[in-house]
């Protein structure tokens, strides 16, 4: 009984004397005139030198990363495809510069293909928030207004999703999901799922509204080196409805299951 009336009573005193406290008006403290108690004794140019550098070092720096998540080659019936998905970016914890590409083809040309160039900015331990500009190559010239998140969901799961808005005024968005399943210390089973879809049909772009297209690879990579990955698997990638007959007319098919064989790499 005792312990618990202190637990009680301990709260309901240390009110009391903040009220009290508050009451008599305490007074706030100073205002920090910037003297630092190390200039007295050391050179203060030095000093300030080594403040600066402590900044820098905890939490102020620079870096840069180049990511090629996806660099495969697709053997087909047909002519062979190929495949690309990367970005580069710099920048510290906080503010960052990207550019990202991503696209596919064949032997007879280039399918689809695009450059972001985005502004991202940390909002949260594990989100970022990014905009900036994108530019199709493929089938289209467009340039897009681009606005979307990077999250780390719990047990690792990687979600991004962007809303991009073109000159023309076309609304399009992108969602995209992976994890990296560790069967080995080097050998990593990854499953990979990307959806896109259209607020209107557009011919110029082979876009249907709706659901567009969504694509699931399964893909297996051995790191010889974190930087360095070879690996294969499968893909499997579908076109719906409207977007579906733009690629049929076009002499293209609306629906692929391929073996692919690539390389993961970053530095």
């Amino acid at each position: 009984m005792r312990r618990s009336a202190v637990m009680w009573l301990a709260p309901l005193a240390l009110a009391i004397a903040a009220a009290a406290g508050a009451a008599e008006g305490v007074a706030e403290a100073p205002a920090w005139t910037g003297d630092y108690a190390a200039d007295r004794y050391f050179d203060p140019e030095a000093m300030h030198h080594v403040r600066e550098m402590v900044k820098e070092e905890m939490g102020g720096m620079r870096f840069s990363k180049f990511m090629l998540n996806l660099a495969e080659f697709q053997p087909a019936s047909g002519p062979d495809g190929y495949r690309w998905d990367g970005d580069a970016w710099f920048g510290g914890d906080i503010h960052r510069f990207v550019v990202r590409s991503s696209g596919e083809g064949t032997g007879e040309g280039l399918e689809t293909g695009e450059v972001q160039a985005l502004y991202s900015r940390a909002v949260g331990r594990y989100t970022d928030l990014q905009l900036g500009l994108r530019q199709d190559i493929e089938p289209h010239g467009r340039t897009y207004l681009s606005v979307g998140a990077q999250h780390l969901l719990p047990y690792w799961f990687d979600l991004e999703g962007a809303l991009f808005l073109s000159t023309k005024g076309e609304l399009l968005a992108r969602a995209e999901t992976s994890y990296d399943l560790r069967l080995l210390q080097r050998l990593v089973l990854q499953p990979r799922v990307e959806v896109n879809l259209s607020s209107g049909n557009s011919a110029a772009t082979r876009t249907g509204s709706g659901l567009s297209t969504a694509e699931a690879g399964l893909r297996l990579r051995y790191e010889f080196r974190r930087e360095f990955a070879p690996y294969v698997g499968v893909s499997w990638e579908k076109r719906f409805g409207k977007t579906a007959d733009y690629w049929v007319a076009a002499g293209e098919s609306s629906h692929a299951t391929t073996f692919v064989a690539g390389l993961r790499a970053w530095f």
